[in-house]
């Protein structure tokens, strides 16, 4: 079965809308790495429309310049790249498709076929609900040292929490923590009174 992994570029304080307004003064090669590992080896990407509208307004154009990012921009355009929206699209970035049919129906029928790791980044629309489905293998965190109080949150209100286990923890030259978490079962239900025995004891 096909791995899917998502990741986001995150504040401190959870949010992961417009990235592009604080990320970039903590964007090393470290964190180049760490992106290039999971998206630059995926084969399949999926991408909410507006993160695609994003990614096709400026990839393109800079695998066509030639500079230091253009072997990744090539890895990027050579992807089969499946676009979650409500709304018909055409699209000019090559290997580019829309999603027909129910999101969680169509993913765990590309989980089953042959080929490599399915990648996301930034859509968090998608992320939610695969999430919430039980279909995403792998979530990665760059948590930026910045609170940017405004904007859209990874987690959204829900009755059912979501648990997740941390599998690595790497911390970069900027102070971003890399956080790669999988799914996990609950933690199951506890209080005080539990926790309680793991509080130091005073010495008699």
């Amino acid at each position: 079965m096909r791995k899917i992994t998502a990741g986001l570029f995150i504040s401190l304080d959870g949010v992961v809308e417009a990235p592009d307004q604080w990320h970039f003064p903590y964007f090393n090669d470290e964190m180049g790495a760490a992106v290039g590992a999971s998206l630059g080896q995926a084969d399949t990407v999926l991408f909410g429309r507006k993160t695609y509208d994003s990614f096709a307004g400026a990839w393109p154009e800079r695998e066509a310049a030639g500079e230091e990012d253009a072997g990744f921009a090539k890895t990027l355009g050579d992807a089969r790249k499946i676009v979650v929206s409500h709304q018909k699209l055409a699209f000019t970035w090559r290997n580019s498709e829309q999603l027909e049919g129910d999101l969680v129906a169509f993913v765990t029928a590309l989980k089953n076929e042959p080929g490599g790791n399915i990648g996301l980044s930034g859509s968090v629309s998608v992320v939610r609900q695969l999430l919430a489905a039980g279909l995403l293998d792998e979530l990665q965190l760059l948590v930026h040292p910045i609170a940017d109080r405004k904007g859209m949150r990874l987690f959204d209100e829900g009755e059912t929490p979501i648990s997740l286990k941390l599998v690595s923890c790497e911390t970069f030259q900027t102070g971003v923590l890399n956080l790669v978490y999988t799914p996990a079962e609950s933690a199951g239900d506890a209080g005080y009174e539990e926790a309680k025995a793991n509080l130091p004891q005073a010495e008699q």
